[in-house]
């Protein structure tokens, strides 16, 4: 019994003197000033020493330093609006049958909580704290086309998805490039169509490219699946809704430079009696709205589209 007990004693001793020795071998070969110098050389020498370790990270820094160099080219610009400023103007475009009344419904309908009949010029609602969103449905004429390109901070460009892009889409984009470019927002309707989900999903493909290649790489489309009691689904309306609430509208240099105003309603203050004496005589016309650009001068000669020159009093 005793003879059994003190084996492993013995054996236990020698593990921890083995263990002992290695710990100071270890110390040693840290203190050695000639390993540290080993050491640095052969880091030195490595070649993926300085290599992003994984795909990811090196996308994310090539994005910002494009982003930085980016920022670097553009001058700053001043941003002269003042404390509340003017609606935000958003232009519906598309063309005939494709959705766009229906969708300004929806989304009246989400900011105010209120069912529209029928959409009858500009429609301005609150959508937060300090931001004010005018919706405009854009004409299907070229004049008015014209002017919506003039005045348009946001476009939502809308494109039937059983059909594809329509002449009158690529017109309006040239009308836009000519008239500074102010954001555009893609939405795809008319999805309900499609039976088999491959073709959905490769005509989705189809026309995000197509559009991304008439804007820039990247650029926004929003698809509205289809509709439900004559209005599109609540979640997309909100996702979409959610997304033009916070966007960042960048101020055009040359709207900036010019006062311009949306007229949202005008009335008719000619007195009665000239009128009586003299239908045709001049009239003088109230017209409200939003002052943006600059400021408006008095006694000033203005363009109004579509009517020609006239004064302010």
């Amino acid at each position: 019994m005793a003879v059994s007990k003190a084996a492993p004693k013995k054996k236990i001793k020698k593990v921890k003197k083995a263990a002992k020795k290695k710990s100071t071998d270890k110390a040693n070969r840290k203190a050695d000033p000639s390993n540290t110098e080993d050491a640095a050389a052969a880091k030195a020498r490595n070649p993926k020493a300085f290599v992003f370790s994984g795909r990811g990270k090196a996308k994310l820094q090539q994005a910002r330093s494009a982003e930085r160099d980016q920022k670097r080219m553009h001058v700053p610009v001043v941003d002269t609006t003042p404390e509340e400023p003017p609606p935000f103007v958003v232009v519906v475009h598309g063309p005939p049958g494709v959705g766009k009344t229906t969708l300004i419904k929806n989304l009246i309908k989400h900011y105010v909580n209120q069912s529209l009949s029928e959409v009858k010029g500009p429609i301005t609602v609150v959508s937060g704290k300090t931001r004010r969103l005018t919706f405009v449905e854009c004409p299907q004429d070229l004049h008015g086309m014209i002017d919506a390109a003039k005045y348009a901070d946001l476009v939502l460009l809308m494109v039937d998805g059983g059909f594809g892009f329509e002449m009158e889409t690529f017109e309006f984009l040239n009308l836009l490039q000519v008239h500074g470019f102010p954001k555009v927002m893609g939405v795809l309707t008319h999805l309900d169509g499609f039976k088999d989900q491959k073709k959905l999903k490769k005509t989705k493909k189809a026309l995000k490219h197509r559009f991304w290649a008439e804007i820039y790489q990247g650029a926004k489309l929003f698809y509205l699946s289809g509709m439900k009691n004559g209005s599109y689904m609540k979640r997309e309306v909100l996702n979409l809704a959610r997304f033009i609430s916070v966007m960042k509208f960048r101020p055009l240099n040359w709207r900036m430079a010019h006062p311009y105003l949306l007229t949202d309603r005008l009335e008719d203050i000619t007195p009665v009696d000239d009128i009586r004496m003299n239908p045709k005589c001049d009239r003088e016309i109230a017209v409200y709205g939003y002052l943006r650009g600059t400021k408006l001068k008095g006694n000033a000669r203005v363009h109004i589209a579509g009517v020609g020159d006239a004064t302010v009093s």
